[in-house]
């Protein structure tokens, strides 16, 4: 199994969505990037928006200035970003042993990150009672 931190790392948030993007998701499915690619566009249909999606050029440029990663000579196409739902779907379309494990080990790194903004999420709600039930310890903390 692949290991679930390998995982998140490669998670990002793109258009408010927590995504992967193509080259990841093949280099862990160890396959050629073009080879995912082309199996999807092959399978267009079972990729709708909220699937999957062609990230813009500044996208990218930004995505790439945030990881720090090189491009050696420039990207011809700009990279695919998979949702948890799209990268389910690409389970479908390549179908071996290995897409199977990999896409196991996404599925829950993908649900480690829900419980852990649920859990944020709470954390926050409940420093904000706090605030809220004692405003003059709040103010002398700030």
């Amino acid at each position: 199994m692949i290991q679930l931190e390998i995982i998140t790392q490669k998670i990002h948030e793109i258009r408010g969505n927590k995504v992967m993007l193509d080259f990841d998701l093949a280099a862990l499915y160890e396959v050629n990037t073009k080879v995912l690619k082309q199996a999807v566009r092959r399978n267009k249909i079972r990729f709708p928006e909220d699937f999957m999606f062609e990230l813009t050029e500044i996208e990218f440029n930004t995505l790439r200035s945030q990881i720090v990663t090189s491009t050696k000579g420039g990207v011809r196409y700009m990279p695919f970003a998979f949702t948890k739902q799209g990268i389910a779907m690409l389970s479908s379309i390549l179908n071996s042993e290995k897409a199977i494990e990999v896409n196991i080990s996404i599925i829950r790194a993908f649900v480690t990150f829900r419980q852990f903004s649920l859990s944020y999420a709470e954390l926050k709600t409940r420093i904000e009672e706090i605030e809220n039930q004692f405003p003059d310890i709040y103010k002398a903390l700030n």
